[in-house]
């Protein structure tokens, strides 16, 4: 009986059982090789699920505004998590500038790089008749900032015709990689992540709108595991990894650099 007593008292010390929570991560396809790290660390600190869609984020946005179960939404653009925000969809006071990156010309082999992309830049002479590879100019992204960044230096009218574009930018990516476009419009994130492509040259920041990565909780989520991971991903450990993937850490309401 006395054994009964001080083993039940001992169970009420420990307080309840811990559990496991499912975080459901919708996220850019860019950042999916840090992420995952991120992820992975996250889940063996906490014994907690991080479950990651990776997509264009103009496709996962307009399902989240129609009802996907996502808890966290991590855009590349600010426009895309704006219009989520509009439908009334994000946490209050949950939302903040997590990451920027750069935007980079790529192409298969060792390349002699030119360090800046200006109005002088013969794209259309270096494809050579070749196809260039970008995410979908009007809906994803990169795709939006490369098409910019091209008209800006006034090289657009020169390769629109040879423009192929793809759902997500690791999907443009990939036609560099196999060979099935001679370039690529990628951020230089993808650029490093990747060993069968080398950058070419490097876009002006200024010739398109500052690359911004928001991040925030939605209305879907349930528990303290979704607020946790969203902490996480500013924390020491996951801006070590998003730094040493390229990416560009930003403070609280920092300008992208």
């Amino acid at each position: 009986m006395v054994r009964t007593v001080l083993l039940s008292a001992a169970l009420l010390a420990l307080g309840p059982p811990a559990f496991a929570a499912e975080v459901v991560v919708f996220a850019a396809s860019s950042l999916k090789t840090a992420l995952d790290q991120v992820a992975a660390d996250w889940q063996a600190e906490t014994g907690h699920t991080v479950l990651i869609s990776y997509a264009g984020s103009g496709k996962l946005a307009k399902q989240i505004i129609d009802g996907a179960p996502a808890d966290l939404f991590i855009s590349a653009a600010e426009d895309w998590m704006d219009q989520v925000a509009q439908q009334g969809q994000i946490v209050d006071g949950s939302r903040i500038d997590l990451l920027s990156n750069r935007l980079v010309l790529v192409g298969q082999g060792a390349v002699a790089p030119v360090p800046v992309i200006g109005p002088d830049f013969d794209l259309a002479g270096l494809l050579a008749g070749e196809k260039l590879s970008m995410a979908m100019v009007d809906s994803v992204p990169a795709g939006q900032y490369g098409k910019a960044a091209l008209m800006t230096l006034g090289l657009w009218d020169d390769v629109q015709s040879q423009v192929v574009q793809r759902d997500n930018v690791r999907a443009a990516l990939a036609l560099v990689e196999v060979g099935e476009a001679g370039l690529g419009v990628v951020y230089a994130t993808d650029a490093a992540a990747s060993d069968r492509v080398a950058v070419v040259a490097r876009f002006p920041d200024t010739s398109h709108p500052p690359i911004r990565y928001p991040a925030a909780l939605l209305t879907h989520a349930q528990d303290d595991a979704d607020r946790a991971f969203l902490d996480a991903l500013s924390g020491p450990r996951a801006r070590a990894l998003f730094t040493a993937q390229g990416f560009v850490v930003l403070p609280t309401d920092a300008p992208a650099p």
